[in-house]
């Protein structure tokens, strides 16, 4: 394998998209919008002067393979996504689809095929920063966006996901009636390449890693506590109906409970992102009449995932009747949690050991594509690659020494794969 000639191809695929989604902070790539299109579009044409055969599916993402070798009734899947969350990371999803691309790069270079074909697929819609829905190119293709998700909006132009789907050239009436866009037999295995979200590889001083399982969540992107706005000076404790106050005592009570099932064993984050009071007429003067908050729990159990939002469902029935307040809840967000083939984990453990690469096995609590790929029954793995200063913010900073591990490790668990 000629390592430093896949490294520079690496660093001129990173740079070159970096420059086209620079937003002046970070990288912007909005799923379904400019940003990943104009992303999409690069890839197409690196791929084309390339030698690969590129198409777009019925959900618009993008697959790359071999020429040639499209007619094959059983295949192995690679890729990420190519979205971004708004002055986000130029590493997140898109080092899986560079990871995928070198792959198909170095097959073609050396004259050397796989025991079964791969194709590469670069996702759309990954994040859900844009709609407030995730998993949106990888989804429709197993007939999982619906009409209401397909109604949501995008969070800064207002469009609906179907038009900004549509304009993409995605088939909307077949996304909208829930077809199933992919042949699941004929993927015989998916594996996912992703740099790790949070701090745990640095700490570790782990190049690699192989996940183990992918934590599902249950979010709200928006609840509303109706109160009473008064003037803050006149009413006292006893008679105030107060929205901000309500939010905080749901806030502290949840994270109380939080607490505890952490001390008894059970895999549990929570996370409240967003508390916003109107601009048009908060004031330091005012009680709060209105307090809008997004809610999240994740957990690698689906049981501890009911059962905490129940316990927190409890909780504000409690709150509506102590404080005199109403929660309104837009529509609940389910994504199951996902195991890894343990197969797949295998061979993924052996590749890093084969190269003398120190790794361990450990869960993801952020969501990926791999997820669906495994509850759909399709055999799937991934690999981490170490990042510093974590992920979704601009500071992401894979080490491309470590990203190049990934790949070759990736490149030897494909040639294993049968």
């Amino acid at each position: 394998m000629n390592v430093p000639c896949l490294q520079s191809i690496a660093e001129t695929l990173f740079s070159d998209v970096r420059d086209l989604s620079f937003d002046g902070i970070g990288v912007t790539r909005e799923s379904y919008g400019r940003g990943e299109s104009a992303t999409a579009e690069y890839l197409r044409e690196f791929a084309k002067q390339q030698g690969l055969d590129v198409h777009a599916d019925r959900a618009a993402n993008l697959v790359f393979r071999l020429p040639g070798s499209g007619a094959s009734p059983a295949v192995s899947w690679t890729g990420s996504h190519i979205d971004s969350v708004p002055q986000g990371g130029n590493f997140d999803g898109y080092a899986g689809v560079v990871a995928g691309l070198l792959c198909l790069l170095e097959q073609k270079r050396s004259g050397t095929r796989y025991r079964r074909p791969l194709e590469v697929v670069a996702f759309r819609g990954e994040e859900s920063a844009w709609f407030g829905k995730a998993y949106m190119g990888s989804g429709a293709l197993f007939g999982k966006i619906s009409t209401a998700d397909l109604d949501l909006k995008q969070r800064t132009t207002g469009q609906t996901m179907a038009d900004c789907m549509l304009a993409c050239g995605a088939d909307i009436e077949a996304i909208r009636t829930q077809q199933v866009l992919i042949d699941k037999s004929r993927v015989k295995a998916y594996l996912e390449l992703h740099i790790e979200q949070g701090p745990v590889m640095v700490a570790r001083q782990l190049p690699l890693a192989v996940v183990s399982g992918i934590r599902g969540n249950v979010r709200h992107n928006r609840v509303v506590c109706h109160g009473d706005a008064q003037h803050s000076g006149v009413v006292p404790r006893w008679l105030r109906h107060d929205a901000m106050f309500a939010v905080a005592d749901l806030i502290m009570r949840i994270d109380e409970h939080w607490r505890v099932l952490l001390e008894r064993g059970t895999d549990l984050v929570v996370t409240t992102g967003i508390v916003t009071t109107d601009p048009a007429e908060h004031s330091v003067s005012r009680i709060p009449g209105h307090v809008s908050f997004s809610l999240e729990a994740r957990s690698k159990n689906i049981d501890t995932l009911e059962a905490f939002y129940q316990l927190m469902r409890t909780e504000c029935t409690a709150i509506e009747r102590e404080r005199g307040v109403r929660f309104e809840f837009d529509r609940r967000l389910l994504s199951d949690p996902a195991t890894m083939d343990t197969s797949i984990c295998d061979v993924l453990s052996k590749a890093c050991s084969a190269q003398g690469t120190r790794f361990e096995v450990i869960p993801s609590g952020a969501g990926h594509d791999a997820s669906l790929f495994a509850n759909a029954g399709i055999p799937s793995g991934m690999l981490f690659v170490r990042n510093q200063n974590g992920s979704h913010n601009p500071h992401e900073a894979m080490d491309m020494g470590d990203f190049m591990l990934g790949m070759r490790a990736m490149h030897s668990a494909f040639a294993q794969l049968a």
